[in-house]
């Protein structure tokens, strides 16, 4: 059975995650999530020590929200082509249901942090390799396995998929029309064919 300080503190994770989508990690200050959630700064203050470990623990929050909704159901198609599309359609999945306001975490707090050298844009850009990694892994089976014609460039096939990954979320959440997905995961599924 989990304490209470770890219910506060993966309450305090879940709202944090979702608000930094809308107002970034920089508007995560323990003052600010204490108003939100209505604990006291000093609760707050305890369950995390610093603005920093607050952030950090958020963008490992979103780390596991991301594999959970995206990376693990993706994982029961085969690897290669089956499974590029799956995680190509598990994150527009994702980005439909509206799982954090802003869209895909990363992809939200991603331009805020790229120029803000430490920890917190570190593990940003962690996150962002291992994501492009994944998708590159399963090109790179797709080509060898014959699933994607020989001369696929699986770099440049995952740069392409993960550019209208992101141009999907953003465009969706601007426009808030569902047919942007479609039209991006149609897109995604012609380029794999």
């Amino acid at each position: 059975m989990r304490s209470d300080g770890e219910r506060s503190r993966n309450a305090i994770l879940d709202v944090a995650a979702d608000l930094a989508t809308v107002e970034g990690l920089g508007g995560l200050s323990l003052a600010r999530i204490a108003g939100v959630t209505g604990m006291s700064k000093s609760g707050v203050f305890g369950l995390f020590g610093s603005k920093e470990d607050l952030q950090l623990a958020v963008v490992d929050r979103a780390r596991e929200t991301f594999i959970e909704e995206v990376v693990v159901p993706a994982l029961t198609a085969p690897p290669g082509r089956d499974r590029l599309l799956a995680l190509c359609s598990g994150y527009l999945d994702h980005v439909a249901r509206r799982v954090f306001t802003g869209g895909c975490f990363f992809a939200s707090v991603a331009s805020e942090v790229s120029t803000r050298p430490g920890p917190v844009r570190d593990r940003i850009a962690d996150e962002q390799v291992a994501w492009v990694s994944l998708l590159a892994d399963n090109a790179r089976h797709a080509v060898e396995a014959g699933e994607l014609p020989g001369d696929v460039d699986p770099d440049q096939l995952v740069c392409e998929l993960s550019t209208m990954l992101t141009g999907a979320d953003i465009a969706f959440l601007l426009r808030d029309d569902p047919a942007v997905l479609d039209g991006v995961r149609a897109a995604i599924e012609a380029r794999l064919a």
